[in-house]
Formats: C-alpha cells, structure tokens, sequence
C-alpha cells in the first residue's frame, strides 16, 4: 500500500482538467501516444460535443520513480456546479487533490467551493496554475516573470495556505511541467491507511449498467481483498450476489483473472452480477464473504444529493412506458443524483416527476434519455420544491396545479450565491438584482476581481441566470451557489389556455409584483413559437380566475383560385370562404395541441 496514490483532479470548468490528465496518462505511458485523443476519459458522446466533463472517470496509472513503482489511481471530475455531487462521491475515494487554476483566469468561483470540499474531506491538496504556454515570449519560451502569473500564483498559495514555491506551473497542452507535477504528488499525498480487517471490504461511489455484467459497482476497496470468486454482501439493500468478474480502470476495463484481486487502497471495479438497477445504490458497503453483525461493519457513505429542479417526464407514445422507466433506472445507477417517482397526467398519462441538480443537469438527462435509450419524451416545465400551508396543514409540491384554491402562506427555497467578476463588470452584476430578486449583496475585492456575495430564489437560478449574467458580463463571470433555507415567498400560480385548452406542463409560480409583465411576455413568446395551424390559436394567460394576457395565432390561409380577369364572381368566393371557415371550425373542435420540447426550453430564457 506505500506505493499506492489515489487523488482527484478539481477545477472551475473550463480550467484544463481533461487536458492536464491527457498528459498524465501520456507520461505514465498508461495510453500510447498514437492512440490518445483529446478528453481521452471524457467517454460520452455528449461530454466530446460540449466539450465538458459530466461523469466522473477513475483510471489506474503504473508509473516507474526512482526506482520504486507506483500505483496512481486518478479520478478526473466535472467542473460545473451541477455536477458538484459528482466531486464529492470522488473526494471520499481518494487522499490527495491537485486544485487547478487557469493562469489566465484565475480562481473561479467553482475552484472556491471545490477548495472548500476538498479541505473539509481531509485531502492534502496540491496547488497548479494551468495554460501557462499562454505567457511565452518572443524567444518561445514560458516567461514565468510576467505580472500576471505571479499575481495568480501568489492569490492561489494564500487560498490553500502553502508557500508560492509550492504551486506548480503546467501546460496541459504542451506537457510543461506536468512530470513535475505528477513527482511532488507522489512525495505529498499519503499512501492509504493500513487495512483494518482481514476480510475484504469497499465502498461503492460510481455505478454503470452493462448488458452481459449486468450493474457494474465502482469500489474504492477498504479493507482486505475482493477476487472474481468471491460472493458479496451489500449491507444497506442487503443483497447477495455471486460475483462475475473484478478488474481495473485501465482506462478500459481490464478484468483480472482469479485468483488475483483487488485490495486495499485500491480503485477498481465489480460486475456484481446483479440485474436489477434499484438493488446497488451509490455508498453501500460491499462485503466479502458470510460476514455476521454485517451492519456494523457499514461505511459512511455519502450524504443524499438534493435535488433543485424538479421535472416531470412523459414518453411521446404511451406505448413507450417500459423503456423510459428502464432508461430512467439505468440513468440514476449511473447518476445517484437524481430522484425519481411516479407521476400521472390527465393529458399525457403516466410518467416520472424527476428532480435535478441544475438546469444543464436536467437538459443532459433528458438527451441521454433519447440518445442512449430511444426514448423521446415530453417534459413539463422545470420548477422548484415549495411548502405551503393550506387550513393549519403543511404540504410540499413541485408542479403549480396541486396549488390549493385557497392557503394561508407559501415558502420558496432561498440560496447563497457568489459571483466572481473583473471590477469593470460590478455594475452589470448589481443591474440584475431586481430582475432576479437578490439580497444581501456583499462584495469582496479579490488581487484583480471581485466576489459579490448575495441570497437569491431558487426559482430565479433555474430560469436564465446564467445566460444573462453571461451577456451581462460577455462571458467573464463564473459562479457557484448552496441551498441555503426557505423564506415565505408572495407568489401564484399561472396557467396557460391554447384553444382554450388548459396545457398542464406551461403552468408556473410566479411573484405577484411580476405575473403580469410576465404572462404578457408568456403570451407574446408563445405566439412567435408555436406553428401556425388550419384554426384560429389564442393564447391566454390565466391567474387568480382571470385572464391577464392574450395573444391569437391567425389561422393559415388557403388561396381560394383565381376566378377570371377581375378576380371571379364575388359570390362563388364567399361561398367558397364560409365552407373553408366551417371546416376550419370543425378542425379546431378535434383539434389537440401539442407543444413540442422545444418549446419549453425558449420559454426558460428571459426576454
């Protein structure tokens, strides 16, 4: 186990972690130079499009030092916000961290909070400017006197608390001081500690279903060894399983033939064998072996992930029921972030009301839903949890139509926010404060920026937040937030009518003090959204039992024919006309609206 290192890489995104760990599996000669590509542990289609990490990847490294050889299990981490819980299952696998910064940029406000984890999981943490080829001279090589970079190694040293000679600089790019790097990390991270039992155990923190493997178990093992014999228990479904195989991220599963094993310290994989998603949970404890007293021997785990966005999901075909309830199994093995429960619609049937980290969280979900599991499917509009206290009882509820007619108060949860922002941009980022409810506004002047600090709404995070204090700030502004508590709220509910039809999904909280401006730019966005049709569409903007805003859609027009020099008999047109509009009217009778997904995204962004 001395030879053992088992860390993470944290960062804003953005900052180079795919990179920097392309150089680490180059300079371990883990991956062939001929065979790497970019975002080698980025795996998913999506991950490669976007061009960010969404799921956590573990790899094991073999690397020859001075004379000794080393194991290096790395875990590569997502750097946006909504994949925070993906960072904290990593940090609870691993002793050691390299935090990096982008030496352009700066600390960001997610290199704040990812610190902050990683120091309250006890890791030794490793500092790192990244991108510093970006300071080349004219001679071509890395001017490590620049201003710049001095000032951003010296503002990370006093975040993490080490002397400046202690943080590295590295190119992910070009490699630049990446074997540096990778030698102080073996000297600084401890090994793991000494295994506490003879009989093998382990945490579960990542999961993924296979066809042939059935739910494959990512372990960080504890204590004693597990082989590809071997039958486990798992404590907190308590649940037994004769195992298919173990093995190694290599980055590709490298199966190991019994008897060898996995064994403490180590970072490896499970095909427990097991069929059924719902029976491995991220954070239950693998056991080897007929154990008794099993709950004892139980690990922490993890804290549960709290959901923020709320949707609700619908297969397009009814039809389609199964197979969005197996893609929704099979995605939260892989994602134990979400939760998810029945949910039934009187205009789309049966579905699953499925909750969030974020609004980039849910839109990935709902395109691995239909990428990966074929299913396309209809989604409501995305909304928070809010309490309400209706005739001296409390109730919780996501969707705006289980609003009682009548209740005495309403509570919305509330978050800390912090926005990081070069100084030229304050007045940008105060200029959104009453469109978006803030308070509490402190700032604080960082070496050549400032964090604004402030307390917010949930609901108004989940609309365009991030789009508008982007545009606000021409993309120069990073930010990060936690839940913070409720707080009676003044809000109502909003309902949308097409064709005078009540549409379910487009229902929506709104504050009293904005409901008209609102529904008026609901009702306008709608009219330039939706396709025109053979009827007459109006749109209403229905609360509180009136309508506050109307829009109509004009029904597409049929040219009626050219009757003669002057445009024909006046008559045979009329006729002709009122026999368009009665069939126009019968369509309309039968006619059900549909409103595509699309939809529903454009209707998320403020005008």
């Amino acid at each position: 186990m001395r030879e053992i290192r088992n860390f993470v890489i944290i960062a804003h995104v953005d900052h180079g972690k795919s990179t920097l760990a392309d150089r680490l599996l180059e300079v371990t000669g883990t991956v062939e130079k001929r065979k790497m590509k970019e975002q080698y542990l980025d795996q998913l289609e999506l991950e490669r499009e976007r061009g960010i990490t969404i799921k956590m990847a573990p790899v094991r490294m073999d690397y020859d030092w001075e004379g000794m050889k080393y194991i290096l299990n790395l875990i590569d981490t997502p750097g946006h916000s909504d994949f925070s819980y993906e960072v904290s299952r990593a940090l609870e696998a691993v002793e050691g961290a390299i935090l990096l910064v982008d030496a352009t940029q700066g600390i960001q406000a997610q290199t704040l909070a990812n610190f902050r984890h990683a120091k309250a999981a006890g890791l030794t943490i490793i500092g790192a400017l990244n991108k510093i080829d970006f300071y080349k001279g004219h001679d071509g090589k890395i001017d490590y006197n620049n201003e710049r970079i001095k000032m951003m190694r010296l503002e990370l040293s006093e975040l993490i608390g080490c002397t400046e000679d202690e943080i590295h600089y590295v190119s992910g790019k070009t490699g630049d001081g990446v074997e540096q790097l990778l030698h102080a990390l073996i000297k600084k991270v401890p090994a793991p500690k000494k295994s506490e039992h003879a009989f093998g155990r382990a945490l579960i923190f990542d999961s993924f279903y296979d066809d042939h493997k059935g739910v494959v178990a990512t372990v960080r093992m504890i204590d004693g060894g597990i082989s590809g014999t071997d039958e486990i228990h798992l404590i907190a479904r308590r649940v037994s399983s004769k195992i298919k195989e173990v093995g190694y991220f290599t980055p590709q599963l490298k199966t190991l033939p019994p008897p060898e094993k996995i064994s403490a310290g180590e970072i490896g994989y499970i095909a427990t064998g097991i069929r059924d998603p719902e029976k491995v949970t991220i954070g239950d404890t693998v056991l080897v072996g007929d154990i008794r007293e099993k709950d004892q021997y139980m690990l922490h785990g993890y804290k549960e992930a709290m959901p923020v966005v709320f949707v609700s999901f619908y297969p397009d075909e009814s039809d389609d029921y199964e197979m969005l309830t197996k893609g929704l199994q099979k995605l939260k093995l892989n994602d134990s972030s979400l939760s998810i429960e029945p949910d039934q619609n009187e205009v789309l049937g049966r579905g699953y009301k499925v909750g969030f980290l974020g609004r980039l969280h849910f839109e990935i979900i709902a395109e691995r839903l239909k990428r990966e599991f074929n299913v396309p499917t209809i989604n409501t509009f995305p909304s928070v949890l809010y309490k309400i206290k209706s005739k001296g009882v409390w109730m919780s509820t996501v969707k705006p139509e289980e609003l009682p007619q009548e209740y005495d108060e309403i509570w919305e949860p509330i978050i800390t926010l912090d926005v990081i922002v070069p100084g030229e941009y304050l007045s940008s980022v105060l200029g959104l404060q009453r469109l978006f409810r803030m308070s509490d506004i402190h700032t604080e002047t960082l070496v050549d920026r400032v964090k604004i600090s402030a307390r917010m709404p949930l609901s108004e995070l989940i609309s365009d937040f991030d789009d508008q204090i982007k545009s606000a700030t021409k993309g120069m502004a990073s930010f990060s937030y936690e839940f913070d508590t409720y707080e009676r709220t003044d809000v109502i509910r909003v309902d949308v009518l097409v064709t005078h039809e009540l549409i379910p999904g487009l229902s929506r909280f709104f504050s009293k003090d904005r409901v008209e401006y609102e529904a008026r730019q609901m009702a306008s966005r709608l009219k330039d959204l939706l396709p025109r049709e053979q009827w007459n569409q109006p749109i209403q903007i229905q609360a509180e039992g009136r309508i506050i805003a109307r829009e109509d859609i004009p029904a597409m027009r049929k040219e009626l024919g050219n009757f003669g020099k002057n445009g024909g008999d006046r008559t045979r047109k009329m006729k002709l006309w009122k026999k368009q509009q009665k069939g126009k009217k019968r369509i309309a009778e039968r006619a059900r609206v549909d409103i595509a997904p699309e939809v529903f995204k454009e209707l998320l962004k403020r005008s």
